[in-house]
């Protein structure tokens, strides 16, 4: 299962600018006055207004034009995320004598997508060693000190890009790292999938599909967040399928909180109170932890839109490293056996529908993954559903492309929650064999819903602006693009205001024939 990805076309001199708002949580919708009863500190409950944020100037200056020579230069980040205020470890290596860090906080900025929240001043350059590989587990990292630390204090939360600048103008680099927000009560959550972001970064050789001689067997079984990523100039898989989310959720001026998939693992408190989570277009790599808090806020009334396919697909587990701790995803796959973990009585790190201790994605979403690769349209079956008001979409409408590169369905084989809604089933062929992929909705017992698209494009689709077989955006139009941010829109704002299944259940149609392909 590989996938494309496109690249974006605290140290002196800190520059900071504040933007954040002072709602109060009273003023939220869903469950916040379950929060404002928590025993936290003040600053924990008070959200960030997205609005007054965003209209703030933007940076249209944020991209990378400079990639230059490869390792001229790159980083990491030594956490996923951390709280606004806590210090952020910088390991960084150039050719240059010195570089720069500028941070960019993400969103929607009247359509430049980015404002520069700080910019150090020249920071020495350090050509640090080449990656270093475990035999046993193939695993690359970067065995690389400490070059800066950034002071936090005042970042809105949200998700950034920092750019790294070598100071004689050759190069530029993105490092990625969330601000997360430290309290969900009343907000949709916005999860950044950067364990999937790390199993197909190939820096130091391997990632967890192939290695150095190009093949599966050589293929790591386990990666290691201490390195750079090979990917879009640095930005791993967030500028493909999840920035264009970023800028319309935020463009909506709803209220957001953030954070990574590394931190839902770990804090089982995370979730608590929040009107929605939102899985981005590919999270494929979850812990049974970030699965067991999920799901428990699914269940207690927490929404769930999930805009990709693939979804909650692998099993992984997260361990420490030198640098902290969850800075490695370990998932042996079919080699589950030989994982050590394993013989000590962990889960198996394989898929979650496989032996020993099957439990199949479905049960979670209502849809499960049903292959790679296909490009198929997506055709629209039940225009008269309240998700696709404003579309203008009619029954058989098509848009060409948007069923790919991965794609989920319906399938009553796997355990399925009902009742369950199909808004579009899309034929499709993979590897020789028909199939079709669903769009569905579901409500549960505790008035929750989840939205599922079925297709790893959906985020992409957002910024689809072009013609009809153009070449951005593996083709997606204008048409697809109007469609895909008019039914975003209309789930993240039913979703913000609370359990949407209480006042929307789902009106089952499984077993109905519908047009398009057969009934699963």
């Amino acid at each position: 299962m590989r996938h494309n990805t496109e690249d974006s076309g605290g140290g002196p001199g800190r520059r900071a600018v504040l933007g954040l708002g002072a709602a109060a949580l009273a003023a939220l919708p869903g469950t916040v006055a379950r929060a404002a009863a928590r025993d936290a500190p003040p600053h924990h409950r008070q959200a960030l207004d997205v609005a007054a944020e965003n209209a703030l100037p933007g940076a249209a200056d944020w991209r990378i034009t400079r990639a230059g020579p490869a390792r001229a230069v790159e980083g990491f980040a030594e956490r996923v995320s951390v709280l606004a205020g806590e210090p952020l470890g910088l390991r960084v290596s150039t050719t240059a004598a010195a570089y720069t860090v500028s941070a960019y906080r993400m969103g929607w900025y009247g359509g430049r997508r980015a404002r520069l929240v700080h910019r150090s001043g020249p920071l020495p350059g350090l050509r640090q060693p080449a990656a270093a590989m475990d035999a046993a587990t193939r695993m690359a990292r970067a065995p690389w000190r400490r070059t800066a630390e950034l002071d936090t204090s005042g970042w809105p939360e949200g998700s950034y890009l920092l750019r790294l600048d070598t100071t004689d103008g050759r190069a530029q680099r993105f490092v990625p790292v969330t601000v997360r927000s430290p309290d969900a009560a009343g907000r949709t959550v916005l999860v950044s999938a950067v364990a999937t972001w790390q199993a197909y970064n190939r820096w130091g050789g391997a990632d967890l599909y192939r290695g150095k001689s190009g093949t599966a067997a050589s293929r790591a079984l386990q990666v290691s967040f201490d390195r750079p990523y090979a990917n879009a100039r640095g930005a791993g898989q967030f500028l493909v399928y999840e920035a264009p989310l970023v800028a319309l959720a935020e463009e909506l001026g709803l209220p957001l909180a953030y954070t990574t998939g590394v931190d839902l693992a770990r804090d089982p408190h995370a979730l608590d109170g929040a009107a929605a989570v939102v899985s981005l277009g590919h999270d494929e790599y979850w812990s049974p932890e970030q699965r067991l808090h999920v799901t428990r806020a699914r269940d207690s009334g927490t929404n769930l839109a999930v805009l990709g396919a693939n979804c909650c697909y692998r099993r992984t587990r997260f361990e420490g490293s030198p640098v902290g701790p969850d800075r490695v995803a370990v998932c042996y796959k079919e080699d589950y056996a030989r994982d050590p973990g394993f013989r000590r009585g962990l889960p198996a790190t394989n898929d979650f529908r496989r032996l020993p201790d099957p439990d199949p994605e479905s049960t979670l979403l209502g849809v499960i993954y049903a292959g790679y690769p296909v490009d198929a349209p997506y055709v629209v079956t039940r225009p008269e559903h309240w998700l696709l008001a404003g579309t203008g979409a009619r029954a058989g409408d098509a848009f060409p492309h948007l069923v790919g590169v991965e794609f989920d369905r319906v399938n009553l084989a796997h355990p399925t929650p009902r009742p369950l809604e199909i808004l579009s089933r899309s034929p499709v062929v993979c590897k020789g064999r028909p199939s079709y992929a669903d769009t569905a909705y579901l409500t549960l017992p505790g008035g929750a819903a989840v939205f599922a698209t079925g297709t790893m494009r959906w985020v992409e689709a957002l910024d689809a602006t072009g013609p009809a077989g153009g070449r951005a955006n593996h083709g997606l139009d204008a048409r697809a693009g109007h469609f895909t941010r008019t039914v975003t829109a209309n789930v993240l704002r039913a979703f913000a205001r609370g359990p949407a299944g209480r006042d929307r259940p789902a009106e089952d149609n499984v077993a109905d024939p519908v047009p398009g392909g057969p009934t699963p």
